[in-house]
């Protein structure tokens, strides 16, 4: 995949995509039409040695500022990563689709929608917590993340969480909660490689 992103660049592989785009932000906008509103989630967990919480939001925010590629070659399902002029965009594998997704507020004081959610943790446990909608270009809300950090006595712990639109597959979330631990797996490692 990195040979393709290569030779095609950033706007080849949009091009290559679009109409695979367009399907996929079009399931995802019905699916918020009959959803109302509704989100269902689940979360993925990594235990990582070596590192802590406060590494790793460091080196993301950098990322997502500047060089794409350690970004995209975390996942195979990448496409685009990076910012433009509405925000933090994403063009990945949602399920079976493919869909151009926005994020939002992302960073460590952005907990709008989430200060309510079952899933944020306690603070003496996961101090470091990122959110974020995910939306569409034309403001679509899609999806929400809840990312949280937490040290521990040899490295952190990741708890990844994700919701979707209650009218999408099980399918599209429970290949999300995989695409995570992929992603994160190999952005861990990212972080631990520029450490050493």
């Amino acid at each position: 995949m990195d040979r393709f992103r290569t030779l095609l660049g950033r706007q080849g592989l949009l091009d290559l995509l679009a109409a695979e785009i367009g399907e996929g932000n079009t399931f995802l906008r019905e699916s918020a039409c009959t959803s109302d509103g509704n989100f269902k989630g689940g979360a993925t967990v990594l235990a990582t040695k070596g590192l802590t919480s406060g590494e790793f939001p460091a080196w993301m925010d950098k990322a997502f500022a500047g060089d794409e590629k350690p970004l995209l070659t975390a996942h195979p399902e990448h496409y685009v990563m990076g910012t433009d002029e509405i925000g933090a965009r994403v063009v990945e594998t949602i399920g079976p689709h493919v869909a151009s997704l926005y994020m939002d507020g992302w960073g460590t004081d952005a907990l709008d929608w989430a200060k309510d959610a079952a899933e944020l943790l306690p603070e003496s446990g996961l101090r470091r917590k990122m959110s974020s909608n995910l939306f569409l270009a034309d403001g679509t809300v899609v999806g929400r993340a809840l990312i949280q950090f937490g040290d521990t006595a040899d490295g952190f712990t990741a708890n990844l969480t994700v919701h979707f639109l209650v009218s999408c597959p099980d399918e599209v979330l429970g290949h999300h909660l995989r695409h995570y631990a992929v992603e994160f797996r190999h952005w861990i490692a990212a972080v631990a490689a520029a450490r050493a």
